[in-house]
């Protein structure tokens, strides 16, 4: 009789994922359903987002028990490039700026 090898997690862990992942996107949802607006809104859009990408990533692809390691060869290139891009935008204002304060654009 052959066993399965490698790690093994209760059911209960991953239904009680999903039900975080239902009451997370039912949040969402009433981000909308209220009418919220402005900076308010995008940050609770952005937060909740972030929180169930991160429940996804960590249990369902089973981050949370890889090494270490591994977890930074995946998560530190997409902060990189986060990173870049804020510089981009910040650079792209600075340009914007001086070319209205200088060529009266």
């Amino acid at each position: 009789m052959a066993h399965a090898q490698g790690q093994q997690h209760p059911i209960s862990l991953y239904l009680k994922i999903w039900g975080l992942l239902f009451v997370l996107s039912t949040l969402s949802y009433l981000v909308d359903y209220y009418h919220f607006t402005g900076y308010f809104r995008w940050s609770m859009i952005l937060i909740l987002m972030l929180l169930k990408a991160g429940l996804i990533v960590s249990i369902f692809m089973h981050m949370a028990w890889e090494r270490l390691a591994l977890v930074y060869a995946i998560l530190v290139p997409p902060l990189c490039l986060l990173v870049l891009v804020g510089l981009m935008a910040a650079e792209a204002d600075y340009v914007l700026f001086t070319r209205g304060t200088f060529l009266g654009q």
